[in-house]
């Protein structure tokens, strides 16, 4: 129940993308501006644009759950069971179904082969020799990240395969989820009244459907490895390019009653009848000895692995395989310094790694399922929650991953001076920190390259802190690094058209770089504004910085992190124009939406400047700073009588205060501030920023216009909605829905007691995407009531998990008892 759930004879809906999907109303020179940065970029330095506009990512409703742990590089597998999207190069996606990568099933009674076949939907014109075309009538995909299930019902034969995907993410585990690996158990039901003999054959190309495939120089050999009385046998794939070279492994576990043979290689550009006809012949491959030969330029090669076992009269059998890929030592697309990833750690950084790691996935995966379901039980039982919320809050994680994702391991020797410049020596705790846990970074999109995108991040970082909360702590160290450092070099805006520094110093970040360049050593990736002046990012940080500490109690974080705060907080406070204790926008598009115009005090930005100056207030208690603390005291009893009474009309916070058309709109994400303040127990009676009865009439009156008065009620939270009931079209982004941002509000209803709303909210998005527009592990940023989408697989969804923080605090409160350890607040889910 509540599983992702297809057949696989089903054809979904379609949806088209927003015409040329520009993130701003532009003016033509904008445009020509964009136009000039992107053919220099894309033909003359041959590097991919940061956001691409003119070659955008197609829609294909074809996806399914990844493959692979954090930070390691991910597979994607399609609900038909195809392997389909490939980021092997960080940060870098190659979206090509590689036709060779199949699973095919040998059925044999009496010792005669009765039934085989590739167990695809597809008819290729590769590898005619194979039976392909299998009926997806009979079979049927669910799927809760971070496992799938691929089920078939083999026509005629009386037996059903069950194929278990299973990745190692696994929260508060920083070893086992970093592994690039995934497993795959075959299940074999036998309802028939004679033993049958079962043959599962894994075929796997050398290489992901790249023009790489082809560059010669590659090679297959099988192998063996026998540990602690367990043998794992299979093949191995070395992709020998220049850069970032890497080894797959396609492997099973050999027991009593199982028998492994392989092919070490064979063409699969050709009719791959021999192949076929082997594994015909007795359900088995020949499994010849010694390495394959290097390809040469323009051949391709690929290897196939085989597990076999008799099942018994109405018995069942097991079959356990795996893939591995081992790319340990990484460079991003400047090529300028070598990284190694997470994994080497445990397994070593010479490329040698992946009969280990096929052992070590064969041998641990069903100590890796023990812990998914204790972590996913207690909210899948949960007969309070919706079948649909199940699914979103798991399968939404899939970014977590699949996110252009990079964990990277420091070197033990590694100096402050070898980070990020002369601000590492400032923070006591930051190496430690990073040598333990390491360096993270994911994309704030598929298609929107720039890690760690920080207005963003804001809304996914629940899911980080809740679920592995040392990697929210080391980003947090990174973005305190580059706040304490500048950059003077001078470049000019996309949007704008001015010409400013990259970096100022005590500014957050836009970003820590684009992966095609060289991140954390180059940052703000973003072209498009100078976000110096953006009135969020600073904010955003000192939330985040309170919110971790509540959630973990760890004072060496908040002592390094003070002085940062107070830093950017120094920074923050030239925004407020008529020293009125409140921040002013400047009539730009300057915060996370950024074609959307804000001009003076504002709902959004106004709300977090308030909040940030709470949480200021409240560190300085913790830290016994009592001067700053009066400080920010004072200014917050301004600021608060300064919100209300230029935004406060009665019902809800007007978007902005400048007597605009639209200043009177109804921004869904004008309560952010207080989202952030419940989430750390800060919006209770004397704590509380904003009147409680202000907050919750501006979330009723957004249910009813943004919710209820958009497409029905059944998408969601439109972003901008004017008082008559009609969307605010003022800007692009004003009559767009953001789904991380709809989640955002629905777990701000739930604190403040508005369930079945929030509830509701939530829902119109997860329909949208994940039923009526096929959009599976491919998330939007936004969307509109037209089904006009923008920027596939996007980070900001992952802020559901702030709507699970919610729950649990709920129901703590029934408890009388607030816990506060991330640790806590993980994987369970309120009774009533």
């Amino acid at each position: 129940g509540g599983n992702c759930r297809a057949s696989l004879g089903r054809i979904g809906l379609a949806a088209r993308r927003s015409a040329g999907d520009v993130p701003e109303a532009v003016s033509p020179l904008t445009i020509s501006s964009y136009f000039k940065w992107w053919y220099k970029k894309t033909r003359i330095e041959k590097k991919s644009a940061f956001i691409d506009l003119l070659c955008a990512v197609p829609l294909q409703q074809i996806y399914g759950c990844p493959l692979g742990g954090i930070g390691g590089g991910t597979i994607t597998r399609g609900w038909r069971g195809e392997f389909c999207r490939w980021q092997l190069n960080p940060g870098k996606y190659h979206y090509e179904t590689v036709i060779t990568d199949q699973f095919t099933v040998c059925l044999r009674r009496k010792g005669q082969t009765v039934y085989q076949q590739v167990l695809s939907v597809e008819k290729p014109s590769a590898l005619q020799g194979w039976n392909w075309g299998y009926c997806g009538r009979y079979a049927f995909y669910h799927a809760l990240y971070p496992r799938a299930w691929m089920v078939y019902e083999l026509p005629g034969q009386n037996v059903v395969l069950t194929c278990r995907q299973i990745s190692p993410v696994i929260p508060h585990d920083y070893k086992d989820s970093s592994l690039p690996v995934g497993v795959f158990i075959w299940e074999v039901e036998n309802n028939s009244e004679e033993p049958v003999d079962v043959s599962i054959m894994f075929t796997l190309q050398n290489g992901t459907g790249t023009k790489g495939d082809g560059s010669g120089g590659h090679w297959n050999e099988p192998f063996a490895l026998q540990d602690g009385g367990e043998r794992v046998t299979g093949v191995l794939l070395h992709h020998c390019t220049p850069i970032n070279p890497f080894t797959f492994a396609v492997a099973a576990r050999e027991k009593a009653g199982t028998v492994i043979t392989h092919l070490t290689a064979f063409d699969p550009a050709g009719s791959g009848r021999d192949v076929w006809q082997d594994l015909l012949q007795d359900g088995k491959l020949e499994s010849p000895i010694g390495k394959s030969k290097r390809t040469q330029k323009g051949e391709v090669t690929a290897a196939a692995v085989c597990a076999s076992c008799m099942v018994p009269a109405r018995g069942h059998g097991t079959l356990e395989l795996a893939l591995v890929w081992d790319m340990p030592r990484v460079h991003f697309g400047s090529k300028e310094r070598l990284h190694l990833r997470r994994y080497t750690r445990f397994f070593g950084s010479n490329g040698d790694a992946a009969p280990a790691l096929s052992h070590y996935a064969l041998t641990h995966y069903k100590e890796w399922e023990k812990k998914i379901e204790a972590w996913q039980k207690p909210i899948l039982e949960d007969s309070q929650l919706p079948s649909w919320y199940k699914s979103a809050l798991f399968n939404e994680l899939y970014f977590m991953t699949d996110g252009g994702t990079i964990w990277l391991d420091l070197p033990p020797d590694c100096l402050p001076q070898d980070l990020q410049g002369p601000g590492a020596a400032k923070l006591s705790h930051l190496l430690p920190v990073l040598r333990e846990y390491g360096r993270f970074a994911y994309l704030e999109g598929q298609e929107y390259r720039m890690y760690n995108t920080y207005d963003v991040h804001f809304y996914a970082s629940f899911a980080l802190v809740m679920l592995w909360p040392k990697l929210q702590i080391s980003l947090q160290y990174d973005i305190a690094v580059t706040v304490l450092n500048e950059d003077m070099q001078p470049r000019q805006y996309l949007v704008c058209g001015k010409t400013a520094q990259v970096k100022l110093k005590n500014v957050v970040p836009h970003d820590i770089g684009d992966p095609d360049d060289e991140p954390w050593q180059r940052v703000n990736a973003y072209l498009m504004h100078d976000t110096a002046n953006w009135k969020d990012l600073n904010l955003k940080f000192v939330l985040q910085v309170y919110r971790d500490y509540y959630l973990t109690h760890d004072a060496l974080y908040l002592q390094d992190m003070w002085p940062v705060c107070q830093a950017v907080m120094e920074s923050e406070l030239k925004f407020d124009t008529d020293n009125d204790g409140l921040i002013e926008n400047g009539g730009t598009a300057d915060q996370t939406y950024d074609a959307w115009v804000v001009n003076g005090a504002s709902a959004y930005c106004g709300g977090l400047w308030l909040a940030a100056v709470r949480m200021m207030c409240e560190m300085a208690e913790v830290l016994g700073d009592a001067e700053t603390q009066q400080k920010y005291g004072a200014i917050l009893q301004k600021g608060k009588e300064s919100f209300e009474r230029l935004l406060w009309n009665g019902k809800y916070y007007n978007y902005d205060s400048s007597g605009s058309s639209t200043s009177s709109s109804i921004m869904s994400d004008q309560c952010a501030g207080q989202w952030f303040l419940g989430a750390c127990g800060l919006d209770q009676k004397e704590l509380e920023v904003f009147p409680k009865s202000h907050i919750v009439s501006a979330l009723k009156t957004i249910f009813e216009k943004n919710v209820m008065s958009f497409a029905g009620g059944t998408m969601g939270a439109v972003n901008g909605m004017r008082p008559d009931g009609v969307p605010d079209t003022s800007s692009v982004q004003s009559s767009e829905v953001w789904v991380g941002v709809v989640y955002a509000l629905a777990a701000t209803m739930i604190q403040e007691g508005l369930v079945q709303e929030g509830f509701h909210t939530a829902e119109g998005c997860y329909r949208t995407v994940w039923e009526n527009l096929g959009m599976a592990f491919q998330t939007p940023e936004a969307y509109c009531e037209k089904k006009v989408y923008r920027s596939l697989a996007y980070m900001r969804p992952l802020s559901i998990w702030s709507m699970q923080l919610a729950l649990e605090m709920a129901q703590e409160k029934q408890r009388t008892w607030f816990p506060v350890r991330a640790a806590q607040h993980c994987g369970r889910a309120p009774s009533s």
